[in-house]
């Protein structure tokens, strides 16, 4: 098999060489930020979710706990078994909510998968060209 004649100097090969891995680290560098802050930014909209649903549902939950307890105490329990059976309901509703949204957390693929993929290929390939 014959070798393509490159007159180009063992200095400028190296020279080209070093420019080229230069290229690709900073080009990884780039994508691993990118594929962070797209990351982070899906992260912080469900962490929003979670806050914003939280502060609404805090000052209904109140004012709700409050007519099911008045209400409950007019079918003819008395006072603290109102609140009992009301608060365990409630807490049993905001467990739910609390464990929907942790779930959709642990779904999200926080590792820079593209970053992790592309460093594979170049690792093939660096060690294919060293051979």
């Amino acid at each position: 098999m014959a070798q393509p004649n490159d007159a180009r100097s063992l200095g400028e090969l190296f020279s080209d060489l070093t420019r080229e891995i230069t290229t690709i680290i900073r080009s990884e560098v780039t994508l691993a930020r990118t594929e962070l802050s797209q990351t982070a930014s899906r992260v912080g909209r469900h962490a929003a979710v979670i806050t914003g649903g939280a502060v609404l549902a805090c000052g209904g939950v109140y004012a709700v706990i409050a007519a099911v307890v008045l209400l409950l105490i007019r079918a003819g329990l008395s006072g603290w078994l109102a609140a009992l059976v009301t608060g365990v309901a409630f807490v049993a509703i905001g467990g739910f909510m609390a464990s929907s949204a942790l779930s959709a957390l642990r779904r999200e693929k926080l590792a820079p998968e593209e970053t992790i993929n592309t460093l594979k290929e170049t690792a093939t390939w660096k060690g294919q060209t060293t051979r």
